[in-house]
């Protein structure tokens, strides 16, 4: 029997090995429902700064959007009263993803639906999935877990699960915008890494900087990079002013990708190039770390686990890639 779960993951094979019936650019990448909140928490947040001159945004309202938002979008809002400034909302959201280069899993799921591209086993209910991205799914299928009783599983292993996940997306933030670099919640979530000398102010900032530019935010902090180093910092005009103050943390953070997109163009064995990319994004994170911190621990084995899913891809599909005469490079 196919569990949900399978059924979310084929959903997602579906839209990457048929891209283009999606978008025009093969970078296109999955917006999960981790990520279609924080979309639109910023989303809620640029409304708000527009109607009140304040880039913030409180929980209960972004619940209580996000709520409506996922019924509205699955057809499933009936007798629901739509929220103060919801059409602002939701354009912003829209506006975000595709600026993005992001499709989030309704737009996926609705699509595959309309091309008829799902098999009578993987087929999924607007209901169902609206449980799964709100999490009513992940609880229901944890009931009656050893794991998932409270009184079983200890603050240790609940810190660990926690420094885990963090480790994990904050690798895989690094590797989403090596691929989309119009990935702004993966910037987004780069720069709030504790450590890394930048944060909430960097990231609102440039994105203020990359609207008036029309760029994508990692652009913005590229060309303003590029524009101190080949002039000096006083031939930034007062257009970059707010950010002058990260001159040194976004210089920083460009170089490294920098670094990452170097390994991708000067190695050519696939294999090779993800292990080096892995491996340097695991040395950025933990620098300046004791041997014995949790998160250097749990990015110790992210990055071992990532890398053998890796070499697992590479090995079943090397057949394919050879075959291959699509002109697509085999290390995207």
């Amino acid at each position: 029997m196919v569990t949900f779960q399978q059924k979310i993951l084929r959903l997602v094979k579906r839209f990457r090995k048929q891209w283009p019936l999606f978008s025009n650019s093969e970078r296109t990448t999955v917006c999960g429902a981790d990520c279609m909140l924080m979309a639109l928490q910023l989303s809620m947040a640029e409304v708000n700064k527009q109607h009140h001159g304040d880039f913030t945004v409180s929980l209960s309202d972004v619940l209580e959007i996000w709520n409506y938002l996922l019924h509205d979008k699955l057809g499933l809002y009936e007798n629901m009263k739509e929220p103060e400034n919801y059409a602002d909302v939701k354009k912003a959201y829209h506006a975000f993803l595709a600026g993005s280069n992001m499709l989030d899993l309704i737009d996926i799921y609705q699509k595959c639906c309309g091309l008829g591209l799902l098999a009578e086993d993987e087929r999924i209910s607007p209901v169902e999935l609206l449980e799964f991205i709100s999490g009513v799914m992940n609880a229901q299928e944890n009931n009656g877990s050893v794991l998932s009783t409270p009184t079983q599983i200890n603050r240790q292993n609940q810190k660990h699960v926690k420094v885990t996940m963090l480790a994990k997306k904050s690798v895989c933030s690094y590797l989403s915008l090596l691929v989309n670099s119009k990935d702004d919640l993966a910037l987004a979530h780069i720069l709030n890494v504790p450590d890394r000398g930048l944060g909430r102010e960097a990231f609102t900032n440039l994105k203020h900087a990359s609207q008036e530019r029309k760029m994508s935010i990692f652009l913005m902090a590229t060309s303003f990079i590029r524009t101190i180093e080949l002039g000096g910092r006083d031939s930034a005009s007062s257009f970059y002013d707010p950010l002058r103050a990260h001159v040194k943390e976004l210089s920083n953070f460009v170089h490294f990708i920098d670094k990452l997109q170097e390994i991708v163009g000067e190695i050519l064995n696939t294999r090779i190039a993800g292990g080096r990319i892995l491996s340097t994004v695991k040395m950025h994170l933990i620098k300046g770390r004791s041997n014995g911190d949790p998160f250097c621990q749990a990015v110790e084995e992210v990055v071992e686990d990532l890398d053998l899913k890796i070499k697992n891809i590479i090995d079943s599909q090397q057949e394919a890639l050879t075959a291959s005469t699509t002109g697509v490079s085999p290390a995207r």
